[in-house]
């Protein structure tokens, strides 16, 4: 795919489902300070970080498990090209109904399913809510061209997800890390993707199995260093379990710290990340995840890598 055909521009959303709302909502409001916005369905908890009315949306129900994961396009057309490319690409490709729409408060969208198993929706023209944005820190979200953030997804079928992503859908990679040592012949990698000036808004993950949850973290970024640390100070202080420590990545150059939340995948939440300029980006394979900090000795372990009948 040419440079000129590539029409994802950002992460736009994540649904998911969970079993306990009551404890995303300390840690989404309380914890991180999102602003907690009403929604198509009342029982669901809506997270607003900017003029997108939710980027992030935790709907009641078990397993725990992401049920979408939404990647914006520019305009109708734009849509239409990728679903073009999606289908020649032998992916089943279904237009959302108008529920699913309104839920999502945008005008039109597909979704499928990755080679990795990880349900995925393509959409244009969102709507926008221009009240103030009521963030408990005060802290501004770094979205805008950047998007959401970025999302971290376990796949059995590591090869195959990165080439549907980067042959079919345009995603540039932005280099990778050694996953431990190679199994008969083959070197696990975790694979970092971008669309945007944002380092990764994907990256992919082997995993051992393609059951719930499907996620392995997803990441929020802030402007400022301190609503970092005092957000740090709530996760402490309201007994949320720290996955790693405050640390600076190597690749996108965050100042960040992981939570474990409900459903056992993480939360990133960092501030500082890097731009990348694509005119002179070349790729690259990082030796370690961190310059200083980010220590996982104390860090549960994630459900997308627990067998289910543990």
């Amino acid at each position: 795919m040419s440079q000129n055909t590539r029409h994802i521009r950002s992460l736009g959303y994540i649904r998911m489902q969970s079993q306990d709302i009551a404890r995303w909502r300390e840690l989404a409001i309380d914890t991180l300070g999102f602003q907690e916005v009403a929604g198509a369905d009342p029982d669901a908890l809506y997270l607003r970080m900017d003029e997108r009315p939710s980027r992030l949306v935790v709907v009641p129900g078990g397993p725990d498990r992401v049920l979408s994961i939404g990647w914006e396009v520019r305009d109708h057309l734009a849509l239409a090209a990728v679903t073009r490319d999606l289908e020649a690409a032998g992916i089943a490709v279904k237009p959302l109904t108008d529920d699913e729409l309104a839920d999502r408060r945008v005008e039109g969208a597909i979704g499928f399913t990755d080679p990795g198993g990880n349900p995925t929706e393509i959409f244009f023209a969102p709507e926008l809510d221009h009240s103030p944005v009521r963030t408990g820190f005060a802290q501004k979200f770094v979205t805008g061209d950047q998007g959401l953030g970025h999302v971290v997804v376990p796949t059995t079928a590591p090869e195959e997800t990165f080439a549907f992503y980067t042959e079919v859908l345009g995603f540039l990679p932005r280099g990778a890390m050694k996953a431990g040592p190679p199994i008969n012949g083959y070197q696990p990698r975790v694979r970092f993707l971008g669309v945007n000036q944002r380092h990764h808004s994907l990256a992919l993950i082997g995993a051992p199995h393609g059951e719930a949850p499907g996620l392995v973290h997803f990441m929020v970024e802030v402007d400022d260093l301190d609503a970092v640390g005092r957000a740090l100070d709530q996760v402490n202080q309201r007994g949320f379990s720290i996955s790693s420590t405050l640390g600076r990545h190597t690749n996108d150059k965050m100042v960040s710290f992981y939570v474990r939340a409900p459903g056992g995948w993480d939360v990133e939440y960092g501030t500082d990340g890097s731009r990348v300029d694509e005119s002179s980006y070349t790729a690259e394979e990082i030796t370690a995840d961190s310059y200083w900090g980010h220590d996982w000795s104390g860090s549960e372990p994630l459900a997308a890598f627990v067998p289910p009948s543990a």
